[in-house]
């Protein structure tokens, strides 16, 4: 046989082959479908993204409709819109209005008061503030934490970290989502924000910002690749490998976008070069878009294995939004939401949050268990530190006796049904300074919220106290703190009582380790 005729051959083969290969693997997968004894889970995490930042209409008007407002005409969002119409979407969800504290909440089921993570944590030095609690968690989860992570491993899950981890300083075992239950981590270490999310620029490695180069993407080093894809190609990667082990797999996916550096994503920079708003405005919706994509990208993927049918994805912002355009404590960055990520007001810890099945099939046996109507809106208020419970309770995970959980079930809300068991509230203490806003605790009951700022300052309005009626003033317009001073003592003793029962820091006095706890008024 000549060289020719042989190479020509092998060619044949192969292409002959390829269907065979592609055949057999549906087969596998259909098998796996059938057989499969928990749901796959899918938590994607979006770094510094706000309820606003999207063309989804999380906000309802009067009769409990979704309300579109300028940005949801700005931001480019598909694979959103794709997730939330086959799902359901809730828009009175809450994160801490900084990073570390919800990425903690989300493996422990803890509120950031109780597992005391109360910042976001500085990777090199101890950033309590001056008058911040000497004692708080700047260590971050340890190694004998109780985490999502390591029960679902514990029970054959296969356990895949992708992205910014976040969840404890250089040299302490938080930094290496390894040591907290995960068998793969790609990309995850100490800090949040990215060196680069370019390819060409190494992703920060040998530039200025290298303590923050994102690690284990050599590859994809001097390509013109933009971060936000290649942990996409990773991740669906990874999802493969899962698959090919025959193991339900928990993915938790969580993008540094839209975290800054604001580099602009070129794949959509003209999407927004004619918007009028400013170049870091602009980089940013591209963030979003690219962010978007991946999204998109990874459903698909999920589809092409053959498991999206037996796949529950959690999607959702990690706090308020960090969009560049305008004010912190205005109506700006997240409008008509007030403030933005740091800030005491709605927009910085009002986050997206969508539940759906990648593929809905109401005759798929997971999804009869838990049947998420499609495009429905919910408005009850839940909160980060839900997701450890229900997605345990929904891969029939057992949580230690001895772990305390702050965080409530959402199987009941996830199925478009009010849940009468739950209390409308929220709890966010941040005793830390200096952000957007510092030293100050928010507490949210009913309609009703109250703000203690423990070191009254300009942005508090020269007081301890600011009261909002969400119900009739959802843009916190309004305090009421000084005209309703019964409602005022009421909420100020839920918020005494909340923070005691979380066992919660409080700042300290300056010059002292004494702490200032909250006053009643």
């Amino acid at each position: 046989m000549s060289s020719h005729f042989s190479r020509v051959f092998q060619r044949v083969a192969v292409f002959c082959l390829i269907p065979f290969l592609l055949a057999v693997s549906v087969q596998a997968a259909n098998f796996q479908n059938e057989t499969q004894s928990h749901p796959n889970i899918v938590v994607f995490l979006v770094d510094d993204m706000g309820v606003m930042d999207t063309s989804v209409p999380f906000l309802t008007d009067a009769a409990g409709k979704p309300k579109r407002y300028p940005l949801n005409d700005y931001y480019i969002t598909p694979s959103m819109e794709r997730l939330a119409k086959q799902g359901i979407r809730f828009n009175q969800f809450y994160a801490m209005s900084v990073c570390s504290p919800t990425r903690i909440s989300i493996m422990t089921g803890q509120n950031a008061a109780r597992h005391r993570a109360t910042n976001w944590i500085n990777p090199a030095k101890n950033n309590a503030g001056p008058q911040g609690p000497p004692d708080w968690n700047w260590e971050g989860l340890k190694k004998d934490d109780v985490t999502l992570s390591r029960l679902l491993q514990k029970a054959g899950y296969r356990t895949i970290h992708v992205g910014k981890g976040h969840f404890g300083a250089d040299g302490f075992p938080g930094a290496e989502p390894l040591n907290l239950g995960f068998d793969v981590n790609i990309a995850g270490a100490s800090f949040g924000a990215p060196g680069s999310y370019y390819g060409e620029k190494k992703f920060g490695h040998g530039t200025r910002r290298a303590h923050h180069a994102v690690p284990h993407l050599e590859k994809y080093h001097g390509t013109d690749i933009f971060l936000t894809e290649a942990l996409t190609i990773e991740a669906n990667a990874a999802l493969a490998g899962a698959v090919k082990a025959d193991k339900p797999f928990y993915l938790y996916m969580s993008q540094y976008a839209v975290h800054a550096p604001f580099d602009s994503d070129p794949r959509f920079a003209a999407h927004y070069k004619d918007s009028g708003k400013s170049k870091k405005a602009q980089a940013f919706a591209t963030l979003i878009e690219g962010m978007d994509k991946s999204l998109g990208d990874i459903m698909n993927q999920l589809d092409a294995l053959g498991v999206a049918e037996n796949t529950l994805i959690f999607f959702l912002g990690d706090n308020g939004s960090d969009a560049p355009l305008g004010h912190q404590h205005e109506v700006a960055c997240a409008a008509p939401l007030r403030g933005k990520k740091g800030a005491h007001y709605e927009g910085g810890m009002r986050v997206p949050f969508i539940a759906a099945w990648a593929k809905p099939n109401p005759n798929n046996r997971f999804q009869k268990q838990l049947p998420i109507p499609a495009g429905v809106i919910q408005p009850q208020v839940a909160a980060v530190q839900d997701l450890f419970p229900t997605i345990l309770d929904i891969t029939e995970v057992k949580i230690p006796k001895k772990h305390i959980v702050d965080g409530k079930f959402l199987n009941k809300l996830l199925l478009g049904k009010p849940d009468k068991s739950r209390q409308e509230e929220f709890l966010m203490h941040y005793p830390h300074s200096p952000h957007r806003s510092s030293y100050f605790t928010t507490y949210r009951m009913g309609d009703w919220k109250v703000i203690y700022h423990y070191v009254p300052s300009e942005e508090s309005e020269g007081s301890h106290y600011q009261l909002y009626n969400l119900a009739k003033d959802p843009f916190e317009q309004n305090n009421l703190a000084k005209s309703e001073p019964k409602k005022l003592k009421r909420l100020m003793r839920a918020l005494i009582a909340s923070m005691e029962e979380h066992a919660a820091l409080y700042p300290v006095e300056k010059g002292s380790s004494n702490p200032l706890k909250p006053q009643m008024p």
